[in-house]
C-alpha cells in the first residue's frame, strides 16, 4: 500500500506523440514568420538555406541529449545529464546557464506578443497583455501536465492550419505568374554569396531559431516511457519543424523574393498580404500571437519550471520550489516563481537584450553537454572499440561542440559581459550552497 503521507511525485501522462507535439509548440512551427525579414536581410534571400544549415548544426547537439535521456530519464534536462556524467558542481553550472534560456525565454516571448497585441489593438497598453498572458500560462501549467499538452495541441492545431492556408495561397500565387513566377532553386544557393562569412551568419540565426527541441527532456519524469521516447521526439521535433521553416521560408522567398526592399519586421507577412490580401496578413498575425503567447510560452514555462525543480530537490536552490502540487501533480511554486519572473522581465527589459542572454545561456549549456558525452562514454566508460561507438561518443558531440563554440566566440562584447556576470553569479551560489564546493547534494533516486 501507497503511504499516504509520501512526497507526491510528477504525474506520468505524456506520450511520445505528446512530446513531440511540445517540441513542435516550443519551437514554434511558423516562428519564421516573425524574423523572415531580418533573416532574408542577413542571408542575401537565402532564408531557406539558412535553416537548411540550422538544422545539420543543431543535430548533433540534439543526438547527445538523445544519448543522455536514454541514460538519464529524470526532470532537469542539461542540469540533470551534466551533474550524472561529471559531477553536481559542473552540473550546477550547466543548469545554472541553460536557466538563461529557460528563465528569460517567456519574458522575451511575452514582450513579442505584447508588441503584436499592441499594434492590433493600440488602446490597450502592453503591460496587460503581457500579464494576461502570464496568468494563463500559469493556470494551465500548474493545472496538469496533461491540460498543457491539451493546449499545445489545440495551438498547434490552429498553427498547423494558418501554414497550410499560407502555403496553399503561396504556391497557387507563384504557379499563375506572382513572385518569381516559378519554383526556382535560388533561394537554396547563389554560389557567389555563399562563403564562410555567410555560413557563419547562419549559423548563429540558426542556433538561436531552433532553441527549444531540448526542453522536450525536461519532462522526462511526466512522459510514459522516458528512455526511448524522449530522445526520440527530440529528433524527430527538430526534424519536422526544420522542414517546415525550410518549406514556409522558401515560399515566402519566391513571393517576395527582392530582399534588399523587405521590410525586416514585416517582409512575411507583407508577402501573405501579397498572396492573399489584408484577411491572410491578419491571420497570420493573429495565429502568431497565439502560438506565442500561449502555446509557445506556456512550453517555455512548463520546461522552466522543471529546471529549477529539478536543481532545488538536489538543494542548489531553496527547497520550496521543489515542492509538487499534492492534486495537479506539478511543480507549481516554481511555475508560478517563472511567471513572476518573466512579468518583471517582460516589461523591463528590451527584446534584444533578452535574446542575448537566452543565446548566450543555451550555447554554453549545450557545449558543455556536448564535452560531458565525452567525458562520460568515450573517456570514462571506455565505450570506443567499434567505428560506431567512436563516430556516436567522440566525433557527433565533438562536431557539435566546434559548431557551439564558433557560434559563442562570435557573440558581441556586450553579450559576453552578461553572459560571464551571470556564470560568476551562478559559482558564487555554487560555494555557498556546497561549502565552498566541498559537500555534494543528495542524489535524487526515482523508483
Amino acid at each position: 500500500m501507497k503511504n499516504a503521507s509520501a512526497e507526491p511525485t510528477l504525474k506520468v501522462a505524456l506520450s511520445y506523440k505528446d512530446l513531440v507535439i511540445y517540441g513542435l509548440v516550443f519551437m514554434v512551427i511558423i516562428a519564421p514568420m516573425s524574423i523572415f525579414g531580418f533573416v532574408s536581410k542577413e542571408s542575401h534571400g537565402m532564408a531557406p538555406l539558412v535553416y537548411v544549415v540550422g538544422v545539420a548544426c543543431m543535430i548533433f547537439t540534439a543526438l547527445s541529449y538523445r544519448k543522455m535521456s536514454r541514460r538519464y530519464p529524470i526532470a532537469g534536462s542539461v542540469y540533470a545529464y551534466v551533474n550524472k556524467a561529471t559531477n553536481p558542481h559542473i552540473g550546477f553550472l550547466a543548469g545554472w546557464l541553460i536557466m538563461m534560456d529557460y528563465l528569460f525565454a517567456p519574458a522575451l516571448l511575452y514582450a513579442m506578443t505584447a508588441t503584436w497585441c499592441t499594434d492590433l489593438l493600440p488602446f490597450i497598453p502592453g503591460w496587460v497583455w503581457v500579464a494576461f498572458f502570464m496568468l494563463t500560462n500559469c493556470w494551465v501549467n500548474i493545472r496538469g501536465i496533461e491540460n498543457t499538452a491539451k493546449a499545445d495541441i489545440f495551438i498547434f492545431s490552429i498553427s498547423a492550419l494558418a501554414l497550410i492556408v499560407f502555403l496553399v495561397v503561396g504556391i497557387n500565387y507563384i504557379a499563375h505568374g506572382g513572385g518569381v513566377g516559378e519554383f526556382t532553386m535560388t533561394p537554396f544557393y547563389q554560389p557567389n554569396v555563399i562563403n564562410p562569412q555567410f555560413i557563419g551568419t547562419a549559423v548563429t540565426i540558426a542556433a538561436l531559431s531552433f532553441l527549444g527541441f531540448d526542453g522536450i527532456s525536461t519532462l522526462a519524469e511526466e512522459a510514459k516511457n522516458p528512455t526511448k521516447d524522449i530522445g526520440k521526439a527530440i529528433i524527430a521535433a527538430l526534424f519536422i519543424v526544420g522542414g517546415l521553416f525550410i518549406l514556409q521560408c522558401y515560399i515566402a522567398t519566391l513571393i517576395q523574393p527582392d530582399f534588399m526592399k523587405m521590410d525586416a519586421d514585416s517582409a512575411f507577412f507583407d508577402a501573405a498580404f501579397l498572396a492573399g490580401g489584408a484577411p491572410l496578413k491578419i491571420f497570420l498575425l493573429i495565429v502568431n500571437i497565439l502560438a506565442v503567447g500561449i502555446a509557445n510560452t506556456l512550453a517555455a514555462q512548463a520546461a522552466a519550471s522543471r529546471i529549477v525543480f529539478g536543481m532545488a530537490r538536489d538543494h542548489f536552490l531553496p527547497s520550496m520550489f521543489a515542492k509538487i502540487h499534492p492534486t495537479y501533480r506539478t511543480p507549481w511554486i516554481s511555475t508560478i516563481a517563472i511567471g513572476a519572473l518573466s512579468l518583471v522581465l517582460g516589461l523591463s527589459l528590451s527584446i534584444d537584450f533578452l535574446a542575448k542572454l537566452i543565446n548566450f545561456g543555451a550555447m554554453s549549456s549545450f557545449i558543455i553537454l556536448n564535452i560531458s558525452v565525452i567525458w562520460m562514454f568515450f573517456i570514462k566508460e571506455k565505450r570506443r572499440n567499434s567505428v560506431r561507438e567512436i563516430i556516436s561518443n567522440l566525433l557527433f558531440p565533438l562536431i557539435g561542440t566546434a559548431i557551439l563554440m564558433y557560434v559563442w566566440v562570435n557573440f558581441d562584447s556586450a553579450t559576453m559581459k552578461i553572459g560571464f556576470t551571470w556564470l560568476v553569479i551562478g559559482i558564487v551560489i555554487g560555494m555557498v550552497k556546497t561549502r565552498f564546493y566541498k559537500r555534494l547534494p543528495k542524489p535524487v533516486v526515482l523508483s
